[in-house]
């Protein structure tokens, strides 16, 4: 099973929100999913991300990919930033 941490859109018509997901990737954008670990909220100014890092970085451990998008919000979150005493 590949496991994925993606977005998952909410809200109304022309008001999105999305929720970072960790789902199976052949499961729909917007269908079943495995565990909810923050959200993404791009209508405020600035826009809001909220990451859960330990869960995120445990399934990330256990072999989850990002999505492009995905790993654009991690980075501008700060969430794989490496730590100080890590090379590479």
């Amino acid at each position: 099973m590949a496991v994925k941490i993606r977005l998952r859109r909410m809200g109304a018509k022309k008001k999105p929100f999305y929720r970072i997901v960790v789902a199976d990737s052949r499961s729909p954008r917007d269908g079943r999913f495995i565990e909810e670990i923050g959200y993404y909220d791009p209508l405020k100014n600035p826009a809001e991300i909220r990451i859960d890092q330990d869960k995120a970085m445990d399934w990330l451990k256990k072999g989850a990919q990002l999505t492009d998008t995905a790993r654009a919000l991690f980075n501008k979150a700060g969430v794989l930033a490496k730590p100080a005493g890590e090379s590479r």
